[in-house]
C-alpha cells in the first residue's frame, strides 16, 4: 500500500511541478525558499554552489560531483545539503516526452536547531564526528505528504503566508527523524567541530578574495591547524585551498556572464595576483579559458 501512495504522491508531484515550472532551467515560486527546475534534455557537468537545502527529483535522474567523490541519485532519494558546497551536477535522464523535474527548499540552521530542541529525537553518537555535508535519504510517504501539501499551495496562493511556514516545518521535522539526521545535526550543534567547519565555510565565501592563512582561519574557529584540514575535508571533500579556489571561480564564471567584466579585471576581484593563473586554473575547471568558455555558454543560452 505504501509502495502505491508514494506512486500517486510522486506521479501529482510531476504534474505540479511540470505546470508550475519554466520549461528550462531554475525558477522561483510564491512560495518563500522553493525553487523548481526543469530540463527536457541530459546536461554536461554543470557547477554550482549548494546552500543549506533539501532536494527533491520527481522526474529523471542527476549526479553530484563533490571534490573527487561522484553520487547519483533519483525520484526514490532525497539530497539534504547542509552547508554551502561547490559541486559539480548532471541531469542524465530527460527528454520532451519525460523532462528532468525537481524541486529545491532552502532552510536555515536556526530553524533545524529549533525543531532539535523541541523534539524527542535521540542524539546519535555519530553526530559527534563530522561527516560529509551532503546527505542522501530514502525518500517515503510520511515526507512526500507534507511536500505535497506545500507545493499544492501554488493553487491557493492567498494560504501561502500562513501555511507555508507551518508546512515547511513539518518538512524539517521529517528529515531531523530520519535515519541521516546525525549528519544535518551536526551543524546545529553549538560548539561541534562541524558547527566550527561550517564557520570556517563561511568565513572562506564572505572574504573570497582575501588570502586564506590556514591558521589564522583555525584559531577563528577555535581549532588546531591540522584538525580543521582533516575535518574540513570530512565536511566537503575538499582541502579548504580547494575549496576556495572552487568558490573563486564560480564566482569569476558569475561575474563574467551577468556583469560581463572582462577577464582580468574578474581576477583580480576574487582574489587572483596573476591573470594567467586565473586563466589556467579556470580552464582547468571549467574546460576552456575564461572568455571562450563564457562565449559558449552565451551560445548555449540564445539557442535553449
Amino acid at each position: 500500500m505504501s509502495n502505491e501512495l508514494m506512486h500517486l504522491q510522486q506521479e501529482e508531484l510531476v504534474q505540479l511541478i511540470d505546470k508550475y515550472a519554466s520549461k528550462m532551467g531554475g525558477s522561483p515560486t510564491s512560495v518563500p525558499f522553493l525553487r523548481f527546475f526543469c530540463t527536457t534534455e541530459p546536461t554536461e557537468f554543470l557547477h554550482t554552489l549548494y546552500e543549506p537545502s533539501l532536494c527533491i527529483i520527481a522526474q529523471g535522474s542527476k549526479a553530484v560531483g563533490l571534490g573527487e567523490e561522484m553520487f547519483s541519485y533519483d525520484k526514490n532519494a532525497y539530497l539534504i545539503s547542509s552547508v554551502h558546497l561547490p559541486a559539480r551536477i548532471q541531469i542524465q535522464e530527460a527528454s520532451l516526452e519525460k523532462p528532468y523535474l525537481s524541486l529545491q527548499l532552502k532552510f536555515s540552521m536556526d530553524q533545524i536547531l529549533e525543531i532539535l530542541n523541541e523534539s524527542d529525537t535521540e542524539e546519535n553518537k555519530e553526530s559527534c564526528q563530522s561527516q560529509c555535508g551532503l546527505y542522501f535519504g530514502k525518500n517515503s510517504t510520511q515526507l512526500l505528504d507534507p511536500i505535497l501539501r506545500l507545493v499544492r499551495l501554488l493553487e491557493t496562493p492567498k494560504d501561502i503566508a500562513i501555511l507555508a511556514p507551518m508546512i515547511t516545518r513539518e518538512i524539517l521535522y521529517r528529515i531531523v527523524q530520519d535515519k541521516g539526521s546525525a549528519v544535518i545535526r551536526q551543524f546545529a550543534k553549538n560548539g561541534s567541530l562541524a558547527q566550527r567547519v561550517a564557520k570556517a565555510i563561511t568565513k572562506i565565501k564572505n572574504d573570497l578574495a582575501e588570502p586564506l592563512r590556514i591558521e589564522t582561519l583555525a584559531k577563528e574557529v577555535d581549532m588546531s591547524a591540522s584538525s580543521l584540514h582533516y575535518h574540513f575535508k570530512r565536511v566537503t571533500t575538499m582541502s579548504p585551498l580547494q575549496f576556495q579556489k572552487s568558490l573563486r571561480l564560480q564566482e569569476a564564471r558569475r561575474l563574467l556572464m551577468v556583469e560581463e567584466m572582462e577577464a582580468s579585471n574578474v581576477a583580480f576581484q576574487v582574489g587572483y595576483e596573476s591573470p594567467s593563473q586565473f586563466s589556467r586554473e579556470y580552464a582547468r575547471l571549467f574546460g576552456l579559458p575564461p572568455m571562450r568558455d563564457v562565449k559558449r555558454l552565451r551560445g548555449s543560452f540564445a539557442s535553449a
